[in-house]
């Protein structure tokens, strides 16, 4: 994401910018993780409140957890898993393989199936967006920044439960555009959001602080 800074002045960039970038660079990985066991956290816990789901809730723990063997060992269990559950359960085990398929460095192959997902109208609405979401947030990088924001705009709407998240990527997607304004005005709106996560509005805020400056 080097690309987004260019224009930023060299000092900045060895000094202010290389320890922002360095939060933004986890930033992906970071929020995948989060937004993935959050909400397999809640599903598991529901379906284990339920008592309905049992078996598949203990399977999809495990398929899980095969992956501390390593990225491989837990795609080829969670892909076991998605042959034999239910269409919710199955969903949040691909959502899973496609965390630890970015995590062996194919984020290609990622962006597939949350691109899979998203467009799948048999899934329920929450993962859909949730996986446009990560889906954008993997291409980040390289993706167009238009096309990218348009995917993101209904999930910036007020009723969206991902759209801080899905806001801030608007910034760093209009920083990247070399839309410095645009920028320096999303990212303030986040850091003067009570609302919005600490961990988001902190970020937002020196940023905000740095396009500020570089306008």
């Amino acid at each position: 994401m080097s690309d987004i800074f260019r224009e930023v002045d060299e000092d900045l960039r060895r000094d202010r910018m290389e320890r922002l970038f360095k939060r933004y660079g986890g930033l992906a990985i970071a929020a995948a993780v989060v937004l993935i066991g959050g909400t397999a956290g809640y599903n598991i816990w529901s379906s284990w409140q339920r008592s309905e789901r049992v078996e598949d809730t203990a399977a999809l723990v495990a398929a899980v957890d095969a992956a501390s063997a390593g990225p491989q060992a837990g795609i080829d269990a969670l892909n076991a898993f998605v042959g034999r559950s239910d269409a919710d359960m199955a969903t949040l085990a691909r959502l899973n393989e496609a965390a630890l398929l970015a995590r062996k460095g194919d984020a290609a192959a990622a962006v597939g199936i949350y691109d899979g997902i998203a467009a799948d109208t048999g899934v329920a609405a929450v993962y859909r967006d949730l996986a446009t979401l990560l889906s954008v947030m993997r291409q980040l990088d390289g993706g167009d920044p238009a096309a990218l924001v348009a995917r993101l705009q209904p999930l910036s709407a007020d009723t969206s439960p991902w759209r801080f998240s899905a806001r801030e990527m608007e910034a760093v997607l209009a920083a990247r555009a070399g839309d410095r304004e645009r920028a320096h005005t999303l990212f303030q709106q986040l850091a003067d959001d009570a609302s919005a996560p600490s961990g988001v509005r902190s970020r937002a805020g020196d940023l905000a602080a740095l396009y500020g400056k570089t306008r």
